[in-house]
């Protein structure tokens, strides 16, 4: 890997491994935990699984699923619990055809800030493999809640399995670095308009507002970040199980207050 792309081949890899794939001629990536054996632990959203139609960009970060993207290698190539979104795939079937690469872990702000794409790199220091590995299968069997583009998808899924860390608020964007990225450049845009008027120069006026955007994608790494908290996978599926049977609660009761009326 080097400064300008975090590509690599295959035989790079090693179990444990963040990797992505860019989608839709890198409209965006999607991202997973690479297991050993050719396979990989991954997070989609549930409604695109068996779908043969996917919504445009399929919210960032899921590719393109039907029923007859079947694996001719793996048997178990597609496996996931019933309304789940964590899959785990061949390598073959999570790149489609795409170029392989790493994410990296505990970069230095310096090579952060140089990064102009994000969903590239943290400064968060990854844990051991056991542990990362453990994480991604623990989570292939009791799932990773509801899919959401900018708090919960594939690639916050890929930095928890890293490092175990979840943000405790859960108002603003999460752990994704795409995610900061979609709401980092309109930002950067709009605190950078007022140096328009100080700075008649249209290059200057561009330079600062790729800085901020940079610092707005710093400001939110999970690895600088301090609403962040270590949660064990097991904890982490109990309370996601809690959640889920009060969103069924509250459905039940949506439901029967419709009745009502």
């Amino acid at each position: 890997m080097g400064l300008l792309t975090n590509k690599v081949e295959r035989e790079e890899l090693k179990a444990g491994d963040h990797i992505y794939t860019y989608r839709a001629v890198f409209a965006y990536s999607h991202h997973g935990i690479f297991v050993g054996g050719s396979k990989v632990v991954h997070f989609r959203p549930e409604h695109n699984l068996n779908s043969s139609s996917s919504p445009p960009m399929e919210s960032f970060t899921s590719a393109s699923s039907s029923s007859e993207d079947i694996c001719p290698t793996f048997p178990d190539c597609g496996f996931r619990q019933p309304n789940s979104g964590v899959v785990l795939s061949c390598l073959d079937c999570f790149l489609k055809n795409g170029s392989l690469y790493c994410f990296e872990y505990g970069v230095s702000p310096s090579v952060f800030l140089t990064k102009v794409r994000g969903g590239t790199c943290t400064t968060a220091q990854s844990d051991p493999t056991d542990s990362v590995i453990h994480r991604a299968m623990y989570l292939l069997q009791n799932g990773f809640g509801n899919y959401d583009i900018f708090k919960n998808n594939c690639e916050d899924f890929a930095l928890y399995c890293k490092t175990g860390l979840l943000i405790m608020d859960k108002l603003g964007v999460g752990r994704s670095g795409q995610a900061s990225s979609i709401v980092g450049a309109p930002l950067a845009a709009v605190l950078s308009s007022p140096f328009s008027l100080l700075i008649p120069n249209p290059i200057g006026v561009a330079t600062v507002t790729a800085g901020m955007y940079c610092m707005s994608r710093y400001a939110t790494d999970i690895g600088v970040r301090r609403d962040v908290v270590k949660v064990s996978v097991e904890d982490l599926a109990l309370n996601l199980d809690v959640k889920s049977i009060e969103q069924v609660e509250e459905e039940e009761e949506e439901e029967e207050d419709s009745d009502i009326r």
